[in-house]
């Protein structure tokens, strides 16, 4: 309350994420905003039923009829530097006897750090955003430059736009490690910190909100849809993770002697990944949009592999940094994108390496080449098959998958499908302007 007033701010929103993947808010003036950090602020039942496209699906218990609170997290609070008087706080959903709700994301993250901490360990993760800087002209989105990759010129065309950006990641405690134009027309990367799983999800909730919110102050309109324009490259939202004593003393994945320096820790948490991988990207790459980015060739990792610094594996080892050898080692999941919920993505990719970790998997050979230039009866015999091609297929990867539906719980796996599940309806039923319109400015 205090940082509220000092900062003269009007509004505090309550800030949450979707089943549908996108960020939605409701907000308290700083009138009664004490009593509503407390008690929550009243949200319907049904909105954890509602898609992208605002289309209510019929799920049970998600009707007209019961309410929810949305109790912020104090810990989460932020001045945004972007937007006049306001300030945000991340919630957790609870039910009105003041226990979680069965639906709230945040807190299916929350319950699989703790399965983690059960064994003495917790997983640090860090986010690299790819975005697109765009301008609108008679209804169409029109990049602002046309440069190349890692291109002076790009940078130079954004540049006063990445000022205010660093400084408003800045001014809200969130370290950005690197920047750089990216091969899209009007596509750029940021990466973040590396964070405690929870933290780092919550983080990422604000830096989609920032690069939105300083496009918007300087004209612009930021995306961080996956696939914003059909014939330009794709936006991904990698994550990085390790997994780390719970004082974060030691990388349980490095392991000095190992030629790759990977532990065995590490190498069955990568066989869990893998083994769940075509269902996790119904919760890592969601949307009817993310599957006109992880195409072969693409360096998105389309199919079921991993490897050391091989871009075209979902699964990439990165090399370490010398100096930084274990502290920088981890492992990256190339097939995310910023239409996922970041507490499912992260919460899903626990649930999977943890399923690794218990049942003491081997990861097969990696590949060290393009999968796609590997014969096809090889690819078969190494069980390098494809990702799902499809949103659809992803989802029903994932309704088939026990360790993921188990880890969700029934009331949040199948409102997700069928949120999920509804879009893929109302996509395959438009066209490709309706597609591009239903996530250029949602994500």
């Amino acid at each position: 309350m205090q940082q509220a007033d000092e900062a003269g701010l009007r509004l505090v929103r309550f800030l949450w994420c979707g089943n549908d993947g996108t960020v939605r808010a409701k907000a308290s003036s700083l009138n009664g905003l004490e009593g509503r950090m407390e008690s929550g602020i009243g949200l319907t039942v049904a909105m954890q039923a509602m898609n992208s496209l605002d289309q209510l699906q019929p799920v049970e218990g998600m009707g007209p009829v019961g309410e929810i609170r949305l109790v912020p997290d104090p810990e989460t609070f932020r001045v945004l530097p972007y937007a006049p008087h306001l300030g945000a706080m991340l919630v957790d959903q609870r039910q009105l006897d003041g226990e979680p709700a069965p639906v709230c994301q945040r807190t299916f993250l929350k319950r699989m750090e703790q399965r983690l901490a059960e064994r003495g360990v917790r997983l640090e993760a860090a986010f690299e955003n790819e975005f697109s800087l765009a301008t609108q002209v008679d209804g169409e989105f029109v990049p602002i430059d046309s440069g190349l990759c890692f291109s002076t010129i790009s940078a130079t065309a954004a540049q006063y736009y990445l000022d205010e950006l660093v400084g408003a990641l800045e001014s809200q405690g969130i370290v950005l490690e690197q920047y750089y134009s990216e091969l899209g027309h009007g596509q750029h990367e940021i990466s973040t910190g590396h964070a405690p799983a929870l933290r780092a999800a919550d983080e990422q909730l604000f830096v989609r909100e920032t690069i939105r919110g300083v496009a918007a102050r300087r004209g612009l309109i930021a995306s961080l849809a996956p696939k914003p324009w059909p014939e330009n490259a794709g936006n991904g939202g990698h994550i990085h993770f390790s997994l780390w004593d719970e004082g974060g003393a030691r990388n349980r994945f490095h392991d000095a002697s190992a030629d790759d320096r990977l532990s065995g820790e590490a190498r069955s948490f990568i066989a869990g990944v893998l083994a769940h991988l075509p269902a996790l990207c119904g919760l890592t790459a969601p949307s009817f949009n993310s599957y006109h980015r992880i195409l072969p060739l693409y360096w998105a990792g389309a199919f079921v592999c991993w490897g050391h610094d091989n871009r075209e594996a979902p699964l990439r080892v990165p090399s370490v940094f010398w100096g930084m050898e274990e502290a920088s080692t981890n492992v990256e999941l190339k097939a995310a994108d910023a239409s996922a919920n970041p507490y499912l993505a992260v919460g899903g990719l626990i649930a999977a390496g943890l399923d690794g970790l218990v049942r003491g998997l081997e990861p097969p050979e990696p590949v060290e080449i393009d999968p796609a230039t590997i014969d096809e009866q090889e690819r078969e015999q190494r069980g390098i098959v494809r990702l799902p091609a499809t949103q659809e297929e992803a989802l029903d990867a994932l309704a088939a998958d026990d360790v993921l539906l188990d880890a969700l719980g029934p009331v949040l796996a199948e409102s997700y499908l069928a949120v999920r599940r509804s879009e893929w309806t109302a996509y395959s039923e438009g066209g490709e302007a309706f597609e591009q319109q239903g996530h250029f400015l949602k994500y």
